[in-house]
């Protein structure tokens, strides 16, 4: 792997003609940030968050950051059931302004013994031949007793070898204990197998056989497979390596009108109704989407805030899940006499024709982003990002740009951002500082994005949950919610808070304005949060929205 590069819109030596709106937008931001050119390329990595106070004081003060694009949930050729090749997927990525991007495969046996070492030399390549993009290989592990996971190490000479040991020793799907497999009934098993699977990444990390490997679940909801207490047990067996979910799933075009069936298709694909393997615990209504975000993330008072009432950080994303993009003409290729995908690991190269193929996905960048907060550019800042929990996501392209600090009332400094945690005492005055940037040209539908609101989400961190199948947070909900309508460029909100009793946790979504409702669990909770659409009837530009990650506040009793 050749030296990393700094992207064009960070690079002083592009000239900024040669920069498109957006491009310039994000350079713009990172100077304000004072990160632009060497302070970039050589400032120190952003370091890893762990559990607990970052500092024994009261206060906190968190790095300046520049905010990088990425997906960490792309399909190509070597999953058996996407279309395109490796180089398309990471054209086309780069077209849409993502930064990096992660190639994780479906598990199977030719992914294992053939595919997943013929991507990496094609990752090789592209790492040397484009070294201004992040390219990361990763796995879509089958969970045993669940669904899936982005599994992805840095960058090294056992990157690949880990993901195959990994997807030999602790696929579900390789094992047969998946849904509607032979050994999905022997739940208690296959869960204990999970957790082993989370531990033995984080040994590999430990012992340096790999510099870093992180987990995220995939479409938690999809299926009602990933009950409360196996996020919970996958997210303590390895907090440092099991950090979080996909807020909102891919295939965010499956709903478009006209396009699929008009009576079933939901955006993100939640087609699905429980099944003997789904948690009996959840209601019917958790299967869809909301504002194209799934039930978990996008209920106020819900699933997600019931693992941060615990005070214990696990962060949301989104990203495209490529498989087939929606409106797109090309079809899979045809299969040489006597190949196929188990003893190839590869697909054939897709065909181009003149007829719009079945599809409900968008390329990487194009609708669903995830921002990553770093002090630097390269693979292990990223990393160091995720694990940190400084991200932010949008639909749309909604925004160019998104600062979060919270900082005592008095202090000097930055204060702590997204994924921190401040410390305070009882009573004491704190200030939200959200700086907004607005969408700086059209997006790729032709639509000029703007956000209609922000709104301010607040919860009581209570520590671990006494039912581990709690998706509740009855002390969550929406706090605050500012008019932002009619407000372009950049702009700072400043919004006042005030320590309680017991330390708690803020975090902040906000939309274009188009559709709204009470929110799943109520409009004393939440009065105008996101709301499913209509089968067949969910444009996704119409419907778009950001979400933070949260900021936790921990109430001390003094210094």
């Amino acid at each position: 792997m050749t030296e990393q590069q700094l992207p064009a819109w960070a690079d002083p030596s592009v000239s900024p003609a040669g920069l498109d709106a957006q491009g310039v937008s994000r350079r713009r931001l990172l100077r304000r940030a004072g990160l632009f050119g060497a302070a970039l390329a050589l400032g120190p990595a952003a370091a890893p968050a762990v559990a607990g106070p970052r500092q024994r004081g009261l206060g906190g003060e968190d790095p300046r950051l520049a905010y990088l694009v990425g997906d960490h949930h792309v399909h190509s050729v070597y999953s058996h059931d996407a279309k395109y090749t490796f180089s398309q997927v990471a054209t086309a990525a780069a077209e849409y302004g993502v930064d990096w991007l992660v190639f994780n495969e479906h598990a199977n046996f030719g992914h294992a013994r053939y595919g997943a070492r013929l991507e990496h030399e094609e990752i090789r390549r592209a790492r040397a031949a484009h070294p201004r993009q992040l390219i990361f290989q990763g796995l879509e592990w089958y969970i045993p007793a669940a669904e899936h996971c982005t599994v992805f190490a840095a960058p090294g000479p056992h990157e690949v070898d880990l993901l195959t040991r990994f997807e030999l020793a602790y696929d579900g799907k390789l094992l047969n204990y998946t849904e509607g497999a032979a050994g999905a009934a022997d739940t208690a098993r296959n869960e204990a197998h999970a957790v082993k699977a989370l531990r033995w990444l984080a040994e590999q990390r430990r012992r340096g056989y790999v510099d870093d490997v992180l987990v995220l679940a995939n479409h938690p909801l999809r299926l009602g497979i990933d009950s409360p207490h196996e996020m919970r047990a996958w997210r303590d067996a390895a907090p440092d390596i099991m950090i979080g979910m996909e807020g909102a799933p891919g295939a965010q075009g499956a709903a478009v009108p006209g396009w699929r069936d008009p009576v079933t298709s939901i955006r993100g694909e939640y087609e699905n109704r429980p099944s003997a393997q789904s948690w009996a615990g959840y209601p019917g209504d958790a299967y869809v989407t909301y504002g194209g975000f799934d039930w978990a993330t996008a209920t106020v008072g819900g699933l997600w805030d019931s693992l941060l009432a615990e005070g214990k950080l696990f962060s949301i994303t989104s990203n495209s899940d490529v498989h087939r993009v929606v409106f797109d003409t090309w079809r899979n290729g045809d299969w040489p006499a006597g190949q196929n995908f188990d003893n190839t690991g590869r697909l054939p190269d897709p065909v181009r024709t003149d007829t719009p193929q079945p599809g409900s996905d968008f390329w990487p960048g194009q609708f669903s982003r995830t921002h990553v907060g770093v002090t630097r550019y390269g693979y292990h800042a990223v990393m160091a990002g995720l694990r940190a929990g400084r991200i932010w996501v949008d639909h749309g392209h909604l925004l160019d740009g998104l600062d979060v600090r919270l900082k005592r009332d008095g202090d000097h400094g930055r204060g702590v951002t997204l994924g921190g945690r401040l410390r305070v005492r009882k009573g004491e005055r704190m200030t939200l500082s959200v700086t907004v940037t607005t969408a700086s040209r059209a997006n790729p539908q032709g639509i000029l994005p703007r956000p209609a609101h922000v709104d301010v989400i607040r919860g009581a961190v209570r520590g671990p949950a006494s039912d581990r199948d709690a998706w509740r947070a009855p002390d969550t909900k929406v706090v605050e919610s500012r008019d932002v309508s009619g407000r372009t460029g950049t702009y700072t909100l400043r919004i006042p808070l005030t320590a309680g009793d017991e330390s708690c946790y803020v975090r902040l979504r906000g939309s274009d304005g188009n559709r709204h409702g009470a929110g799943y669990l109520g409009a004393s909770v939440d009065p105008h949060g996101p709301v499913p659409h209509v089968p067949g009837d969910g444009d996704p530009w119409a419907d778009t929205w950001f979400y933070t990650n949260p900021v936790f506040v921990d109430v001390v009793d003094g210094r």
